[in-house]
């Protein structure tokens, strides 16, 4: 293990995150709240740290192997999550604890969307435009964006990127070099959050609401500028475009940047995650849609579509936004919204759950187990397309399926150790650990009123859910550590 050059990355890669702390001051001045002072501290704080940090060790210039990109992804989304909790800790105006200041901070950056915040409509333009942003950042990844930095600096970024985007993703090498393949996802990811915001602002949103909610829309993060999330802007128009996007950014991004490419989309169709990813929303919406038809929640058709639709398309592309109460709806409809999470968007994608692609193959494998039944002798390779999948990639998805079944469990019961009801404590777990956001019973709006222990676990979720659990993991098995 390299530790001085892996130290010397983090120590660069706080000195860089201490940057993003000023965009608010110049919000906090313009808008005159009152709160720029905490982020000056913030600001100063994290580069002081990363500065300490890297200083000792400036002139390590080892090459970064596969395992040192781990110890730096794990540690430095840690880290993260601390360090962007300071201008939240430090503010006056919150009066936030540690663990809700670390909670809320770790939220964004993993674009979980969960909150222990209320009466947001009053808290300065500052401190909601950070949270936005700690969610646009998070969307792509502070390492993606580290990678297309960072070999300026002398630092190459293979390693880091590969530790980042573990399991079956496809097209992970768009481009010859991987820096020109970070810039090129975000290119894409930019162009679309100047679009949607755009697009926001031109259905009637304000400027710095279209700003924020483009932030957390494209980057499927779900914070909000107001305490009703999109219900407080009670305009259809704005909800249909946020269905665009959600549904757009839950896409493997490597496929929006062959259609900027090629100036075409017939790759769209070709792509079978794509279809399946499509197939699973348009079953959720009618599903839900119909529930809503038959109960009749709402007496407007129209109302019944707009907003079966929205939280169909928000809540299993895990954006976690909402246009009414969807807790209270009747029947079954908020517990298959919440296992809708689970499969979450397409691998490649800003979304979170365990991803299309992981549920296709495993559906796959599991047409090819029925076949075999008939034919013990056959042999039948799981295929994507024409190709046939390796069966070390179908096997890795059987264990991050596995892992993922035992870690929920772990933190279900460590969720109700703490005191919480069954059904809080499973969608609290299913909320972070796929980095959803909203749950339901005592954390359909938030999670405010659960213990502090309850919200370390929750912590612990996102993190999870974020690195996709092995990338953590695997941090504390002996044959990481093994020479």
């Amino acid at each position: 293990m390299n530790w001085t050059v892996v130290q010397r990355i983090l120590g660069l890669l706080l000195m860089i995150f201490s940057l993003t702390m000023l965009p608010p001051i110049g919000f906090s001045l313009y808008y005159a709240d009152g709160a720029w002072f905490s982020f000056v501290e913030g600001f100063a704080l994290t580069l002081l740290v990363g500065l300490v940090v890297w200083f000792p060790v400036r002139r390590a210039h080892r090459d970064l192997r596969l395992r040192d990109g781990f110890v730096v992804v794990a540690a430095f989304w840690t880290v993260l999550g601390a360090f962007g909790a300071a201008p939240l800790y430090l503010s006056d105006t919150l009066s936030m604890t540690l663990t809700d200041a670390i909670f809320e901070s770790m939220s964004g950056l993993t674009t979980t969307g969960a909150t222990v915040l209320k009466g947001l409509d009053d808290l300065p333009v500052s401190l909601l435009y950070y949270r936005q942003q700690l969610q646009w950042l998070g969307g792509m990844g502070i390492i993606v964006l580290a990678v297309a930095v960072l070999p300026m600096l002398g630092v190459g970024g293979m390693q880091l990127y590969r530790a980042e985007a573990p399991g079956p993703v496809k097209d992970t090498k768009l481009t010859p070099r991987i820096t020109e393949t970070a810039k090129a996802l975000w290119y894409v990811y930019l162009t679309f959050t100047i679009v949607c915001g755009i697009s926001y602002w031109l259905a009637g949103m304000s400027p710095f609401d279209a700003l924020c909610h483009a932030f957390s829309t494209v980057a499927i993060g779900g914070f909000s500028t107001h305490d009703l999330s999109m219900g407080h802007f009670q305009n259809p128009t704005i909800e249909l475009i946020a269905v665009f996007f959600m549904f757009a950014a839950g896409i493997n991004f490597s496929l929006h940047f062959f259609a900027w490419r090629k100036v075409q989309i017939s790759h769209y169709a070709k792509d079978q995650e794509f279809r399946a990813y499509v197939f699973m929303l348009a079953v959720v919406t009618l599903l839900v849609v119909g529930s809503l038809t038959w109960y009749g929640t709402y007496t407007n058709p129209s109302e019944t579509l707009i907003n079966g639709l929205f939280q169909a398309v928000s809540i299993a592309t895990t954006t976690g936004f909402t246009t009414t109460d969807y807790a209270a709806w009747p029947g079954a409809i908020p517990v298959l919204l919440i296992f809708a999470s689970f499969v979450g968007g397409s691998a490649g994608s800003t979304a979170g759950g365990i991803k299309v692609i992981r549920w296709l193959l495993i559906y796959k494998q599991g047409m090819r187990e029925i076949a075999r039944l008939v034919h013990p002798s056959a042999e039948i390779p799981v295929k994507l397309g024409s190709q046939a999948v390796p069966s070390r990639v179908v096997d890795a998805v059987w264990g991050f399926f596995s892992v993922y079944i035992i870690v929920f469990g772990i933190m279900l019961v460590l969720m109700m150790m703490t005191g919480l009801d069954q059904v809080t404590a499973f969608s609290a777990v299913a909320a972070t650990l796929n980095n959803l956001g909203p749950g339901l019973g005592d954390v359909a709006t938030g999670f405010m009123t659960v213990p502090d222990m309850a919200k370390w676990v929750a912590i612990a979720g996102m993190l999870l859910g974020r690195l996709e659990i092995f990338t953590v993991l695997v941090l504390f098995t002996p044959t990481f550590w093994r020479r």
